[in-house]
């Protein structure tokens, strides 16, 4: 029997297990790399900045996307879930368990950063997963307005969305789609985070949002709307660019 005979189509639970480690290893890696930017700047210069934020981002998916696509697609972002469906990539009757593995896999993470933080002398939990929230005003790195972080938030997770729907389709390499998109994902955090603090994602702005104060709670909103807009814009746009007419 060949090796590729021998390969089984995964289950519902191995699928949804997977999106569950992505999306806890996506939050784990870009969140807690957000916290040491925040607070793990003294002696010894030991913080990332936003530069290293963007490529925890990047490479957290790259890995996941290689460890756990096989199994789920890895996802591993209610807004990829969306605009895969809405491009007709995916089937819509298994949006819904995704969303919610991927926010079982995003809370996850968070809290067991928050364990991890609090036990750092210093460490202010609300105030740290204030900063590492999404949002505008008091939650932006440079003050940005509602409409800017709107916009940014939109457009870039529509740019997201075309990317994967390309690197996917029949037409493109094979092998290569996780690199593309962990690139993609660096690339528009890097012009995103001192603007919104960069997300992109539903499920990472929920999880730390929960235990970021009344501010992030509030402007959490707006981490779920956009990332779904742009997601949405893609896959329609997706539908006719990546269309096979053979």
């Amino acid at each position: 029997m060949s090796t590729a005979a021998a390969v089984s189509t995964p289950t519902t639970v191995q699928k949804l297990g997977a999106e569950v480690a992505g999306t806890f290893l996506l939050v784990f890696g870009v969140i807690g790399a957000a916290l040491s930017a925040g607070f793990g700047g003294g002696e010894g210069n030991l913080n990332v900045g936003f530069l290293g934020v963007a490529f925890a981002l990047g490479l957290s998916v790259v890995i996941g996307a290689y460890a756990f696509g096989p199994l789920s697609g890895g996802h591993f972002n209610p807004a990829v879930s969306i605009g895969l469906a809405v491009a007709g990539r995916f089937a819509w009757k298994d949006v819904l368990p995704y969303v919610v593995a991927q926010l079982v896999g995003a809370i996850l993470g968070s809290t067991l950063l928050l364990a991890i933080f609090a036990a750092t002398n210093g460490f202010d939990a609300a105030a740290s997963f204030a900063g590492a929230s999404t949002g505008y005003g008091v939650l932006s790195p440079s003050d940005s307005s509602l409409v800017t972080v709107l916009l940014v938030e939109i457009v870039a997770t529509a740019a997201f969305l075309l990317v994967i729907l390309g690197v996917t389709s029949s037409r493109a390499a094979a092998g290569f789609a996780p690199l593309a998109i962990g690139f993609t994902l660096t690339v528009i955090a890097l012009v995103a985070i001192p603007l919104s603090n960069g997300s992109f994602n539903p499920a990472r702005s929920i999880a730390t949002a929960i235990y970021g104060g009344p501010d992030a709670l509030g402007q959490v909103w707006l981490s779920i709307v956009a990332p779904i807009v742009g997601a949405i814009i893609a896959g329609l746009v997706g539908r006719i660019l990546y269309a096979d007419k053979r």
